[in-house]
């Protein structure tokens, strides 16, 4: 397939519309791991090609530990995407983080079971590095994005990855803060490895939704929602703001992840 698009954005939840897109077409991307989590649509914003794809299918059909995160990732591939911005709505574990507030993580802690994390499982072994698992050019232009526009952001941060789709009990969530994790969330993880494989610059947006449950105070699907939604401007904007500056060529590592890893 020839390159249809540059830079991939995966809608978290709340984020199911590319309206932010010109010269709009649908895609369907056959993968050798199945469906992607719905058709691709195809646009431009300011002149640079861009890739969508809901995470969770348009009106949020799929549950976190049934996303189809390698299928996702190699359509994106497929389509000539080099870099990927991932909005994803999460839970906060620390006080500090409140809220409304944008998290811009720099480390995760993995704590899926299910989920098939890698596109090498024959004929050749791949150990991917993960020690720093988020494009630094990617971060850093987000996080100038979000302060331009006046935002709360936390420049860094360690999201735990559960598996889902429940939440955590009180005892997970205080053990996590012990493990020194600042935000929660169910759909990081193997989402930004895959992509690491995929040579894929990959950054997300994270949207502190509640406070998880060691707060002494339940989690509610109506809450996150609830809560979301009036933050979602926050993430179109600085999508708005940070397409255009990225530049044309990469100077990071991402896109030469493989040359130690394969063996």
């Amino acid at each position: 397939m020839s390159e249809e698009a540059e830079i991939g954005i995966i809608g978290g939840t709340g984020v199911y519309d590319p309206d932010i897109l010109e010269e709009v077409r649908e895609v369907k991307v056959y993968t050798p791991y199945g469906p992607t989590s719905d058709l691709v649509t195809l646009g431009t914003y300011k002149g640079r090609k861009i890739a969508f794809i809901p995470r969770h299918g348009k009106g949020h059909r799929i549950p976190p530990h049934l996303i189809n995160y390698r299928a996702n990732i190699w359509a994106l591939k497929s389509l000539g995407v080099k870099r990927i911005i991932a909005p994803s709505a999460i839970g906060s574990l620390r006080e500090h983080i409140e809220p409304g507030d944008i998290v811009i993580p720099d480390q995760f802690i993995d704590r899926t079971k299910s989920r098939p994390s890698t596109f090498y499982e024959g004929q050749r072994i791949c150990h991917i590095s993960t020690a720093d698992p988020f494009c630094p050019e990617l971060r850093k232009i987000a996080a100038e994005s979000a302060k331009k526009l006046g935002f709360k952001v936390h420049e860094s941060g360690t999201y735990v990855c559960i598996e889902g789709p429940r939440f955590s009990t009180r005892a997970e969530s205080k053990m996590f803060r012990a493990w020194g994790a600042d935000i929660i969330g169910m759909t990081l993880v193997p989402e930004c490895v895959l992509a690491r494989e995929a040579e894929i610059c990959y950054v997300t947006l994270a949207t502190v939704t509640d406070y998880d449950v060691w707060a002494d105070k339940p989690v509610s699907g109506a809450e996150v929602i609830e809560t979301l939604l009036k933050n979602i401007g926050k993430v179109k904007s600085i999508l708005l703001d940070m397409i255009p500056t990225i530049p044309a060529e990469r100077t990071c590592l991402c896109k030469d992840a493989l040359k130690e890893a394969l063996y």
